[in-house]
Formats: structure tokens, sequence, C-alpha cells
């Protein structure tokens, strides 16, 4: 990445990321204690002490994760103005502009590191949406979600089991900056884009192949 990003921003926004990730030796010891000493230790059929310690441990990741992804941020940030500098500079000089093979390298190596990211993520997503729903490890009525409804409960909807009469809707924000709107937006721009791309060279490769077979007919 330095080999790209040698200026003083790229350099930080590189630190900062490897920074980051060494946190995640800390996580893995963290774990391994618990597995030790909480598991074991808590009397079986105590759903009230393991329930804490798995909040404790969960809260553990929490910076971690929210670190990661603003490091991944900074550097995506970073190469598109890496990208916006080198295009500056081909355009001063008359030139096309286009992103030279280091910087394509790069761009392939994030998007690989955003899906090892969320596949990462996501054993963590599933604990946090439990626990968010469920604090207490035991059933309770969530909107949107699950209602316990009672036989009168159901007379009132005359006998119908559509769910959507009785968990009710909703409306979730999903706390995102306008920055982190446009980041999203330009990340999606981008996926879209390389799609396109390969879409192009299949329907190359299959119209010369569709050639070969039955020629120009």
């Amino acid at each position: 990445m330095l080999e790209v990003l040698d200026d003083a921003a790229g350099k930080q926004a590189v630190t900062e990321l490897v920074k980051q990730w060494a946190g995640l030796n800390n996580l893995q010891t963290r774990y391994e204690q618990y597995l030790e000493s909480a598991v074991p230790s808590v009397p079986k059929g105590s759903i009230e002490k393991l329930n804490k310690a798995q909040h404790q441990l969960r809260e553990t990741f929490d910076p971690f994760f929210a670190a990661l992804h603003e490091g991944l941020k900074q550097l995506d940030k970073t190469v598109r103005q890496h990208e916006k500098q080198q295009a500056e500079q081909a355009q001063k000089a008359g030139k096309r502009a286009a992103t030279d093979r280091k910087t394509k390298a790069l761009k392939t190596a994030l998007e690989e590191l955003h899906k090892e990211m969320k596949n990462a993520e996501i054993f963590y997503q599933h604990i946090y949406w439990l626990q968010e729903r469920f604090p207490k490890a035991e059933y309770e009525d969530v909107i949107g979600l699950c209602k316990l409804a009672t036989p009168a409960e159901v007379k009132e909807q005359d006998y119908s089991l559509n769910p959507g009469r009785y968990v009710g809707v909703v409306i979730e924000e999903d706390g995102k900056t306008e920055e982190e709107f446009i980041t999203d937006v330009l990340s999606i721009r981008d996926e879209l884009s390389a799609l396109a791309g390969t879409q192009a060279e299949l329907e190359t490769v299959i119209s010369k192949n569709l050639k070969e077979l039955i020629g120009d007919a």
C-alpha cells in the first residue's frame, strides 16, 4: 500500500489501519479467557450470569469493529483522492486519465479486505442482533419481530394469523452520516463499474465463441 500511497495522508491511513487490525490479537485472547473462565464457572442453568458474561464479551468487540470500519473508510477516501490527483496530473500533461497498475492492485486488495471484514463480522452481528432485542436472554415482545398474542387479541383480529396484525412495524434509522452515505454510494458505483467491465469482457468472449461455432450467419 505504501508503494502507492506514499504521501503523508496515505502513510497515516495505512499505519492507522495496521494498528487497528493488530487489536485482533487482544480480542482473541479475551475470547479464550471467556471460554476458559466465564463459561465453566457459571453454574448450570444460570442464564443470567452467562448472559452477563456474553454481553461483556461483546462490548470488548465494539471498539475494534468501529475503529476498523473508520480505518477502512479513511483508506478508501485516500485512494479516491490519489486517483483524483493522478487524473489531474494526466490532464495537465495532455494525457488520458487512467488508473495505473499498482493503484488497480491496491483497489482490488481493498475490495478483498472489505469482503473479509464483512465475513468476520457476520457472527458478531448476529450476536449483537440477538442481544439488542433480547437483552435478558429471555423471550419478550419486540415490535416488528415477534408478539405473544392472547386468545382475546386473536379474536379481535377475526382469528387471522397474519403476523403483521400483531407484531407491528418499526422504522429503523441506519445512523449513517451524510459523508458515510456518500462513501457507500461511491463504493457501490465502483462495484457497478467493475461489473460493467466484466460484462463487456464476457460479451466479447461469447460473441467470439459463437462466431467460431456458427460463423457469421
